[in-house]
């Protein structure tokens, strides 16, 4: 939809991804860090603040900050990884994604930005250094907003047409002095050049240039030609999205003007800008003197016309405002659509800022992952046997646009995360919600095997199957819409879930008696063990939440299976069948006569994991936890 080409598709966080892992040891938050981010060129994404892109992630744009006493620019989030707290994969910044339209024709987002230096070193020594019944320490913490020496980073972006796109940056000091804040809208290119296509052939680069007038000239031969128009007389400064050599030993030197030239020229006055102004990463340096309680607005626009052409219309006319307050209004109106008019303010202003972050977590996913196995000889199908995650999943590419659990903490997908997703997505997006599902359905994504896919760090470990709940609610909830169903969506999925309730069958059942031994299933901390490694008793365990799972999956499928045989009577018998295996399950979990291996205990009145050892006895474990409760979930009217 040509509506949807440009998204806020952008991550806030692509170093410490697997994506991004080079080491040997698959210890991706060490491989690519933080602080690398600043001068190495990512491979399969990018990141960056406020973000926006095309749907491939092409050329794209964010915002970086500077408050003249940072050791760095600020051009993506900060927090600490899984090693360095007692929450490790936390952010340590404040941001809020404020407001969506699901064409994105209106975004906004607000950052929280000190005027004290950051505070890097001390988040991440207090952090490492506190114990795990320690609070974590945060950057309200450090004291950085005290005397509220802070300044509120506004960025709304707005849709004139689909490829017509309004930026309104407004920095609003909140302290009781004048401040002083660099502000750089940054516009490039995502690296794909570096390497290489899929035929061997080396692609051309884009290219960004400066031409008459402020305007920054894009040029890609896929996408084509953009133009980001700069209002007033800002400083365009330029470089390359590419790795610095002198950091990396025996790298090859593909520009004098590294990843990093930008933020080394603004923060230590660094000669490292191409004055050719040309290169693949430019930014547009904007200083803002802002008065006390005061506040300054920066205006860009993006568009795939000319503005410097004989007869163009002026970019910042009045137009352009008039736009923006349309958008505005036209978001509000979408609101109040949706909206029960029964509720009040406060819940309104939740239920919108939640749907808007939803729509915030939409993102490029790009992975392909028989490639990334073939670069560390690890690919199975072509003789690679170096160990590596994600080998059994070579046949997976990932290049879509995808609902992503947490764009800082998890940016990748979750297979039973985005099945919940799709609940809140059919609000605003229906159409985007059922092609979620579809999605990991797809052979691309879905293993031959039957499996879908779990997350970028295990994709063959085992989430909740609740696909075929999230199919049936969203098909539900359009048919009501609509008055009729979309049975042919409907018929590709049941065909795909038929295939993924097998593989549970086959897989997950060790003993083939209904009882399922799921693993992980998406819930931390709620065992004894952890469920995903091998017991340290051997055997294996019974599991209450997995085998409660596969009870629902197979009432969600029993009423898939319902819904079609109203279109086609040949689905009548897949009626019987997933009735009979929900029958079969429930009286495993809970046998006829008093057993001490029941996952039902009659004492207790709870359901707990069973542990079934080696020899062949069993004992309950019992801890009462989500474990016990999941059961409750299998009710299907």
């Amino acid at each position: 939809m040509p509506w949807k080409r440009w998204g806020p598709y952008l991550a806030d966080r692509q170093w410490g991804t697997v994506r991004e892992d080079t080491s040997s040891t698959g210890d991706a938050w060490s491989s690519f860090s933080h602080d690398q981010a600043r001068w190495r060129a990512y491979r399969w994404g990018e990141d960056g603040l406020a973000g926006m892109s095309d749907d491939r992630l092409t050329l794209c744009l964010s915002v970086a900050l500077w408050n003249g006493v940072d050791p760095i620019l600020k051009e993506r989030l900060f927090g600490l990884t899984n090693t360095e707290g007692n929450h490790g994969e936390d952010a340590k910044e404040y941001w809020f994604n404020v407001d969506a339209t699901p064409t994105h024709s209106y975004l906004r987002w607000l950052y929280k930005y000190p005027l004290a230096a950051f505070p890097y070193v001390d988040l991440l020594e207090r952090n490492r250094a506190a114990s795990r019944t320690d609070y974590e320490y945060e950057l309200i913490d450090t004291g950085v907003f005290a005397d509220d020496r802070y300044v509120d980073v506004e960025v709304e972006y707005a849709k004139a047409s689909a490829e017509d796109l309004l930026v309104a940056i407004t920095v609003h000091n909140r302290s009781a002095d004048e401040a002083t804040v660099h502000v750089l809208p940054t516009l490039w290119f995502r690296n794909t050049w570096a390497r290489g296509a899929d035929d061997g052939a080396a692609p051309r680069r884009p290219v960004l240039t400066a031409t008459t007038g402020g305007v920054i000239a894009a040029r890609h031969d896929v996408l084509g030609h953009r133009w980001l128009s700069c209002d007033g007389a800002p400083e365009l400064l330029f470089c390359d999205n590419e790795t610095d050599p002198a950091r990396v030993p025996g790298a090859p030197r593909t520009t004098e003007y590294p990843k990093d030239g930008i933020a080394r020229h603004v923060v230590e006055g660094a000669a490292t800008v191409n004055p050719a102004r040309t290169g693949t990463k430019a930014a547009v340096h904007h200083v803002l003197t802002i008065p006390a309680h005061d506040s300054v607005t920066v205006r860009l626009r993006l568009t795939d016309t000319d503005p410097t052409a004989p007869g163009a219309a002026e970019p910042f006319g009045p137009g352009f405002d008039a736009t923006l307050a349309l958008r505005r209004a036209e978001a509000d109106e979408f609101y109040d659509a949706i909206t029960p008019p029964s509720v009040g303010p406060d819940v309104r202003a939740v239920f919108r800022q939640a749907l808007a972050g939803m729509i915030w977590s939409k993102q490029f996913y790009d992975f392909d992952v028989g490639r990334w196995l073939d670069e560390r000889g690890a690919h199975p199908g072509r003789g690679g046997h170096e160990p590596s995650r994600n080998r059994e999943w070579f046949h997976m590419v990932n290049e879509q646009i995808i609902s992503m659990p947490d764009t800082w903490e998890y940016p990748w997908f979750a297979a039973w995360d985005l099945a919940f997703h799709t609940i809140a997505l059919d609000l605003v997006d229906p159409d985007f919600a059922r092609g979620q599902l579809e999605l990991m359905l797809d052979e691309r994504y879905l293993h031959p095997n039957g499996q879908i896919p779990a997350y970028e760090w295990n994709f063959g470990d085992v989430n909740p199957p609740v696909h075929a709940w999230a199919t049936v609610f969203t098909y539900t909830a359009d048919r009501d819409r609509r008055g009729e169903g979309d049975i042919e969506f409907l018929k590709r999925a049941f065909h795909k879930l038929l295939l993924n309730f097998t593989w549970w069958l086959n897989r997950k059942d060790a003993n083939g008696n209904n009882l399922f031994q799921g693993g992980f299933l998406g819930l931390d901390n709620i065992g004894v063990f952890d469920r995903s490694a091998a017991l340290p008793t051997g055997g294996h365990l019974e599991q209450a939440d997995g085998t409660a799972w596969m009870a629902l999956y197979a009432q969600n499928m029993l009423e898939l299976s319902l819904e079609l045989a109203e279109h086609d009577p040949s689905y009548e018998s897949f009626a019987l069948k997933f009735l009979e295996h929900f029958l079969w399950i429930a009286s495993s979990m809970d046998r006829l006569g008093d057993d001490t291996d029941d996952l039902w205990d009659d004492e207790d009145g709870f359901y707990y994991d069973v542990l079934r050892l080696p020899d062949g006895s069993a004992r309950r474990l019992k801890v009462r936890s989500m474990v016990g409760l999941l059961p409750l979930c299998a009710t299907t009217v």
